[in-house]
């Protein structure tokens, strides 16, 4: 039978099941090399009167193929899997310290600082209001920001309230009004902070970045990074 053995690992050289690297495996896993001892010995205890047909010879190689396919398939995902968790670690790392633009409605005012965000217009307006307020709901400045293009439009709070006062430093809360022919308009406000952390996100969940000002948000919300 050396010209069956022969023919028979040219067919499978043919096919991509030629012998490839030995992998471990589990005791009960019926692998490449055992699938083919069987097709051999199968070939060589035939009954010779009814020889095995040739469509069930490539029907049963082109079965093994398909399912040495998947596996080695599911492989590479996993490798692609372990790739983009390193890849999003190393995103993660290089976003400490840096400045983000995340939609909130609520800003920090640091000490000798301003408090600083955007409105992104989708019209333009006749006049945009900035209002910051504190815990309690109490009015601290109102912005009037005066006519604006269609586009993103950019406020800074000093800190100096309405009544000339110089408001300590903390969070604050922070809306957007907007007037138009149709009339007004309340817009999402959005502020800017600095990264002071970043959790990695486990079983398929988002990389989440703590802020130094308390807040989380996850990385798709982040608009822009300084």
């Amino acid at each position: 039978m050396t010209n069956v053995d022969n023919n028979l690992n040219t067919v499978l050289g043919g096919l991509g099941l030629g012998e490839k690297p030995a992998r471990q495996k589990a005791p009960d896993e019926l692998g490449q090399s055992e699938f083919l001892e069987l097709m051999i010995a199968q070939l060589n205890n035939q009954d010779p009167m009814k020889p095995m047909e040739n469509g069930d010879f490539i029907a049963q190689m082109a079965q093994f193929s398909a399912v040495t396919g998947l596996t080695e398939l599911k492989q590479s995902f996993d490798e692609l899997a372990v790739s983009l968790q390193s890849n999003q670690a190393l995103q993660a790392s290089s976003l400490v310290g840096r400045t983000v633009m995340v939609p909130s409605g609520i800003g920090t005012l640091p000490q000798g600082g301003t408090l600083s965000g955007v409105v992104d217009l989708a019209s333009s307006s006749s006049n945009l209001t900035i209002t910051i307020q504190d815990a309690s709901g109490q009015i601290m400045r109102r912005l009037e920001l005066g006519p604006q293009q269609a586009g993103e439009a950019y406020f800074n709070w000093d800190g100096i309230t309405d009544s000339g006062m110089q408001a300590q430093a903390g969070r604050y809360y922070i809306s957007a009004e907007t007037q138009t022919d149709a009339g007004s308009e309340a817009l999402e406000t959005l502020v800017s902070a600095t990264v002071d952390s970043v959790t990695m996100g486990r079983g398929g969940q988002a990389m989440t970045l703590n802020l130094a000002d308390g807040n989380t948000v996850d990385l798709a919300s982040v608009r822009s990074i300084k």
